[in-house]
């Protein structure tokens, strides 16, 4: 049985990697640029590369390798098929296969969020859960669903992308993806801005918090110091998250919810408030569920991808 794993995660401007032990033990992590031009197609000769070289810095034979786990930016079906990555320039083809050929290495490959899940579940805030949905709030809103060990990954790899569920009917701005009233658009942390700064519109409460010029992490500051603003922005913001949250819950029933991103940093306040809209609304067989911070950060995403092939 081999001994080790290599966990990598493909962002748009670095791919973090990782060698790990079975036992889930990191040995050594490290980063390469995203190179993106002429369609990504640098991206995996450069991880093959760095994995020949970490195996030859450290004596490693491939043999002693279980494999590659990688986690895309893009939807990712069952058969390693990625279904265009935008900001990668990648279109549709076998990402587990190309790597596979160019390691001489088993790939499996999954969407990066659902492969944070996976990750948090096995080494992170979400242990000792097996279904579980990670929610990850930063300049987007991704998802990861876990159940019963394994991603639920949908016809096209596009399960638990919970950013883009229609929370909000007559938003006059676009989302991202181009629909409009997305829950991404609310809960992110560009979506608490855009809250705030309505907000500030309208309410005439004394606030620390100037129009245009206030990030996510000042209105939470805000709040911890009880804000009527912040607190204003909170509760609309706890109660898109958390009727959202009531809603998958209706259809997945997991045992928890792992909250991660940047904008979890914030911490058991943001719990707070999307607990406090959540219960009320959720169907009374998911009441019970727990509500946990991630704690592996921007290592998620490399544990999740070592666990992909153990």
């Amino acid at each position: 049985m081999a001994d080790y794993v290599f966990g990598v995660d493909v962002g748009g401007t670095t791919i973090k990697m990782g060698l790990f032990d079975r036992q889930g033990n990191v040995l050594d992590k490290w980063e390469i640029p995203t190179r993106t031009e002429n369609n990504g197609e640098n991206i995996l000769p450069d991880i093959a590369a760095a994995v020949d070289g970490k195996c030859s810095e450290k004596g490693i034979e491939k043999s002693n390798v279980a494999g590659v786990g990688i986690g895309v930016p893009g939807p990712v079906d069952g058969k390693g098929v990625v279904h265009k990555c935008v900001n990668l320039g990648w279109d549709v083809f076998n990402v587990s296969d190309k790597l596979s050929a160019l390691t001489g290495l088993k790939v499996m490959a999954g969407n990066d969020a659902n492969v944070a899940a996976l990750g948090e579940m096995w080494k992170g805030g979400g242990q000792g859960f097996d279904s579980l949905i990670m929610v990850t709030l930063g300049t987007g809103v991704g998802g990861g669903i876990i159940m019963d060990g394994q991603i639920l990954t949908g016809s096209t790899g596009a399960g638990g992308e919970i950013g883009h569920i229609h929370v909000q009917d007559g938003e006059p701005e676009a989302c991202g993806c181009g629909n409009n009233g997305c829950l991404e658009q609310y809960t992110s942390a560009t979506g608490i801005v855009r809250l705030a700064n309505r907000e500030l519109e309208t309410n005439t409460a004394p606030t620390v918090l100037k129009k245009g010029q206030c990030s996510a992490k000042d209105v939470w500051d805000a709040v911890k110091e009880n804000d009527p603003v912040a607190v204003a922005v909170a509760e609309k913001f706890g109660k898109y998250l958390g009727q959202g949250l009531a809603a998958i819950a209706g259809v997945i029933n997991p045992e928890a919810f792992v909250i991660g991103g940047g904008v979890s940093k914030a911490g058991d306040v943001l719990l707070s408030y999307i607990e406090k809209n959540y219960t009320p609304v959720v169907f009374h067989a998911s009441r019970n569920v727990k509500f946990v911070l991630a704690t592996l950060g921007n290592d998620a995403g490399i544990y999740g991808a070592a666990r992909l092939v153990l």
